[in-house]
């Protein structure tokens, strides 16, 4: 498995395709409403096995030192496998390069246990999406 930033239109497509695929598409909504305006000044992180993108997940700005980890999406066949893991790793790894002190995130509670097992402090119930996946503050810093 290889984890690096998208290089091409073509890994670019094929990032967003599977954000949507894994993050919204179950909720019944539509192509496009797995971007947001902050994509140009992203990183983003793909994990590749054998040509076939398997994982993605970006890391923003919201300050001098403050980065947040958002749109996190592992094909459904290959969650629980340490995928994740690396691509967290991978994302702390660029905020680190970039002087960032915190990383801020929104989990579905799903995934909350496996937030915390990579040292991220649970805060505050956040937000509801699609008025039923309940989502969770959290940081950790690095």
């Amino acid at each position: 498995m290889i984890i690096r930033s998208p290089l091409h239109k073509h890994e670019y497509d094929a990032y967003y395709t599977l954000r949507w695929q894994v993050l919204r598409a179950p909720w019944g909504q539509d192509i496009g409403s797995e971007k947001d305006e902050m994509e140009d000044d992203a990183i983003h992180r793909i994990a590749i096995v054998e040509q076939h993108i398997i994982a993605v997940g970006r890391l923003h700005f919201v300050g001098k030192t403050t980065a947040q980890i958002r749109y996190m999406a592992i094909s459904d066949n290959l969650q629980n496998q340490g995928v994740g893991k690396l691509m967290v790793q991978s994302l702390e790894k660029a905020a680190k390069e970039k002087n960032i002190l915190l990383i801020t995130l929104h989990a579905r509670e799903a995934v909350v246990d496996f937030y915390k097992k990579q040292n991220y402090q649970l805060l505050e119930k956040s937000h509801l999406l699609f008025n039923e996946i309940q989502h969770y503050k959290m940081q950790k810093v690095l």
